[in-house]
Order: structure tokens, then sequence, then C-alpha cells
């Protein structure tokens, strides 16, 4: 009986451990670590080679929060804020830069992929537009990120961004 007690106030002590661990990091789930592999100092370099900036991606908020920290060389300088909601199951970004352009995106994660798109909005002339940007986690860690723009149909117009992440051997990560 007495035994029979300790192992019933043990399980309940374990339960309510693990219960107070789970609360202590509200951004624990692997939902929260979708994006965690675009994590570190960056150089950026389009497919030829060629460098074009550098990336700085940090997680703030106790893991709820991801943030960049783009410094382009041609002087556009940006920030995107992004954040997994459980309540859609979805990965959102808020991006906004020295130009004062902003762009908001909302998708999911895939293996070593994340898929994340505007709503449909009208570009200059009018045309019904959609911005998809694509992070790809490459076999040797390397990050490829492309943002396309595409039409109503889902059609690619544009590739207005192609950058290929490798990871600052100088800096911390």
């Amino acid at each position: 009986m007495i035994k029979h007690l300790f192992i019933l106030l043990l399980s309940v002590m374990i339960c309510q451990l693990s219960l107070a661990q789970s609360q202590d990091c509200s951004c624990c789930s692997e939902e929260h670590q979708q994006f965690d592999f675009w994590l570190g100092s960056w150089d950026v370099f389009d497919p030829s080679g060629k460098k074009v900036g550098e990336n700085i991606i940090v997680k703030l908020e106790n893991g709820c929060l991801i943030q960049e920290q783009w410094t382009g060389t041609s002087g556009v300088t940006g920030r995107s804020y992004n954040f997994y909601d459980p309540s859609d199951d979805s990965w959102n970004q808020i991006w906004v830069d020295n130009q004062g352009n902003n762009l908001q995106l909302k998708g999911k994660a895939q293996p070593n992929k994340m898929i994340l798109k505007s709503s449909p909005d009208r570009n200059g002339q009018g045309q019904t537009i959609i911005n998809r940007i694509t992070w790809t986690l490459n076999s040797d860690n390397t990050v490829n990120q492309i943002w396309e723009v595409l039409d109503k149909d889902q059609n690619v117009l544009q590739t207005a961004f192609n950058g290929i992440y490798k990871k600052q051997t100088n800096k911390p990560h």
C-alpha cells in the first residue's frame, strides 16, 4: 500500500514538474523551432557569387520572436520580425526597411524550408501580385532565400531576390 502511494505521489510530482517546465517556456515547441535553421550571422551572395549584404538573425523574447537585421551593400537596411502563431499554425513576418517599404507575410514550414506569402496586392500597373519568399536549408548548411513575385494565378512574374546565405566565420552564431 505504501509502495503504491509513493508511486502515485512520485507520478503527481513528475507531472507537476513537467507542467511547470512547459509553462516556463511558452515558445519551446517543435513548431517554434522550425525557422531556427536561419539563425546566425551570415554573408549573403547572389547566384554569381557577388556579396550583396550581411544578415544577423537572432531569437528574442524567450524564443518567441526571430529578428532579422539586414545590411545590403547597396545601402538598404531593414528588419523583420518573425513569429509562430499556434492559433492558426502559421509563421508570420513583418518586414520594414530604410526605404519606407514594408511587407507582411504568412505561411508554413516544410522540412528544411520556410515558405511565406503576402496577401494579394496591386503593383504600380494595377496588376494583382503576391510576394512569396522561400528559405531553404541546403545540405552544406547554407540557406537559399528566393523572393518571387507571383501573379494572381501563382505564376512567377519575376525573381526579386535570390540570395545564398553563408555563415560568417569571424562572428559568433
